[in-house]
């Protein structure tokens, strides 16, 4: 019997998933891509696989888990296995720099970047920019590696400090800083390539932003904690993405291999806005869906389940097709 595979490395971002599983009594199974054996000589089961393997994954002792992912996935779409959120997502979920080439090759505008591989090029690199300037890791989630810098010296002197946070890859991006009239960014969300909604995100304090009801951020208020410490959530579902900038994304999710995916931008003061990140990885939060009667994890095993019923219908098909 075929079914749902799910690939991850995070048993508590998937808590959710599993509910609305079992709610439509979906068959899957969790694939822990951490450490393991792959073997080549033989065949993938069959059905549909759901990639959610994360950038941040080194954060939590998974370092290799993407790497293990990109194998388990180039396997699976060598025989043919219908995978959701391909390789290609993957390749850019791990790497912002490729991230804003494929997003600048369907026109959406990202802010001037410069990437510095190796530490001792990262205040040289600074050189491109006038301050202010923010830095992040090229692989990160959760907002690793970013802070804001109001001059070079600030720069020089956290990169030959001991609070320097190395990006786990080697890359570290030195970034154009959008002021933004009020402290907000926008993530917008699909779901099968398609606009489920968009969400508001109060960046008043901090960047290390997660929606996800497991998360636990050491350095910001996470309002998905189950114990905030405050009464007034940083995340709200809302209405409105400027211009013709849900076509756009969706055309760059199609390009991409992207089923699943948040979208982030921020609307510098003319608002004009900028997209600075894609999660294929994509969490939500649970008082702001309460509060707007959606649910992120249900649409998403519906998806699945869409899916694993077109894959067993295609393969019945198949099968009467032979010749006796």
């Amino acid at each position: 019997m075929s079914r749902i595979y799910v690939l991850h490395e995070n048993d508590a971002w998937v808590e959710p998933l599993r509910a609305a599983f079992d709610e439509r009594r979906l068959p899957y199974t969790e694939w822990f891509l951490d450490t393991g054996v792959l073997d080549l000589r033989e065949p993938p089961p069959e059905g549909v696989f759901y990639n959610r393997m994360s950038a941040s994954s080194h954060t939590r002792d998974h370092r290799y888990g993407p790497e293990y992912a990109a194998a388990v996935i180039a396997w699976l779409e060598g025989h043919g296995r219908r995978v959701l959120n391909s390789g290609r997502a993957l390749q850019l979920e791990v790497s912002k720099v490729a991230q804003y080439a494929a997003l600048e090759a369907c026109g959406i505008r990202t802010p001037a970047t410069v990437a510095a591989i190796g530490r001792e090029r990262i205040v040289e690199a600074a050189r491109e920019f006038e301050p202010p300037f923010i830095t992040k890791h090229n692989r990160a989630g959760k907002g690793l590696g970013v802070r804001l810098f109001q001059d070079r010296e600030a720069l020089a002197r956290y990169v030959d400090g001991d609070a320097f946070e190395p990006a786990v890859d080697g890359i570290t991006l030195i970034q154009q800083y959008i002021e933004a009239p009020e402290p907000y960014i926008t993530r917008v969300e699909f779901i099968g390539g398609r606009y489920f909604y968009a969400v508001r995100v109060d960046t008043s304090q901090g960047f290390e932003l997660c929606p996800a009801d497991a998360c636990r951020v050491d350095d910001a208020f996470c309002p998905a904690d189950s114990e905030p410490a405050s009464p007034v959530s940083l995340f709200r579902i809302v209405d409105g993405v400027p211009g013709d900038l849900v076509s756009r994304y969706q055309r760059f999710l199609a390009d991409n291999g992207i089923h699943i995916a948040g979208i982030e931008f921020i609307l510098d003061e003319d608002g004009v806005p900028y997209t600075y990140d894609v999660n294929t990885n994509t969490n939500y939060n649970g008082q702001a869906e309460a509060e707007a009667g959606r649910s992120g994890m249900r649409g998403i095993a519906e998806y699945l389940g869409r899916e694993l019923q077109a894959y067993e219908a295609s393969a019945l098909s198949s099968q009467v097709a032979l010749p006796l």
